[in-house]
């Protein structure tokens, strides 16, 4: 299946591919999938997770192939299906699944956020619903589920520690991050790295209110001097608030740095066109600080 479909940058819209589990949909952002593929044999790994099926090696590249049944506790898949190859946070990884019902165009800001409506298990591994032709459409949080299979794959907290004592500073930051996990996560990384004045906003929405009360109350180099985003994020995205601050002259001047586990050499593409100063990995949460630091630097901003 075709998954390279093209949108224009900023627009708020993302690509939503729909496959079955158990009777059950759900959804994956396209951004996420390299390629789609049926069912190959895996070879499995001794002491692996429940989870890991195994390995295989389609054209000479190791890709590890995870039972997404298993991990949402609806039993394991049987040995037919398909595999959705993704890659992010640098990853390649390929989720068993059993049928692709097709690909949704929808905004982000119609999808809503889990609640009771849907169970406990797939609410702790879901970022969003869609509501579609009276069925419900579960987006799952592949990175969490990644995550929770191997912590390592996380953010590498060992890296701040790595960075040593650190003065302090309080050049203001607005962070936009919709996980709570990796929001909490990503303010306790920047504090240890010395920045103590920190905003934390749950999506791109909440944080161009911030951004507009400053520029209209005339507080914006007060409360915020560099905005770090993630991409997905309901309500907006990072790339349309990318594309929102440096589309205004006023705001132009905010150095932006794109820290989401989406980019790869297509997105980082798309961030360079919208204005974004940088752009990094999820793991990647030392080299975010070091982006930080040279931003506060080269544009004399702790003063």
């Amino acid at each position: 299946m075709d998954t390279k479909i093209l949108l224009e940058n900023g627009t708020n819209e993302l690509e939503v591919l729909e496959f079955t589990l158990a009777g059950h949909s759900y959804g994956i952002n396209v951004a996420k999938i390299k390629e789609i593929i049926n069912y190959q044999e895996v070879t499995p790994v001794p002491n692996s997770h429940p989870s890991i099926e195994g390995i295989f090696m389609p054209r000479d590249t190791m890709i590890t192939a995870i039972d997404l049944k298993n991990c949402l506790g609806r039993g394991e898949s049987e040995a037919n299906g398909l595999f959705i190859i993704t890659n992010f946070n640098k990853l390649d990884i390929a989720f068993h699944v059993e049928e692709v019902l097709g690909i949704h165009r929808v905004s982000w800001r119609d999808i809503i956020k889990p609640n009771v409506t849907i169970s406990t298990t797939d609410e702790s591994v879901s970022t969003g619903i869609i509501k579609r032709n009276g069925k419900l459409i579960i987006i799952l949080d592949f990175e969490k589920i990644v995550a929770d299979i191997n912590p390592e794959t996380g953010l590498k907290m060992s890296e701040i520690t790595e960075l040593g004592e650190r003065k302090r500073s309080s050049v203001p930051i607005l962070i936009a991050e919709d996980s709570p996990l990796l929001n909490k996560l990503i303010v306790d990384s920047l504090r240890k790295a010395g920045y103590d004045n920190l905003i934390h906003t749950e999506n791109g929405q909440q944080a161009y209110d911030v951004i507009c009360q400053c520029k209209n109350d005339g507080s914006l180099d007060e409360h915020v001097r560099v905005l770090i985003t993630d991409i997905e994020m309901p309500e907006m995205d990072g790339h349309r608030l990318t594309k929102l601050v440096k589309s205004d002259d006023a705001t132009a001047h905010i150095p932006i740095i794109i820290f989401s586990s989406l980019v790869n050499d297509e997105m980082k593409k798309k961030g360079e066109a919208l204005g974004a100063d940088a752009q990094l990995s999820k793991p990647e949460i030392g080299n975010l600080v070091r982006i930080i630091d040279q931003i506060v630097l080269e544009n004399h901003l702790d003063r």
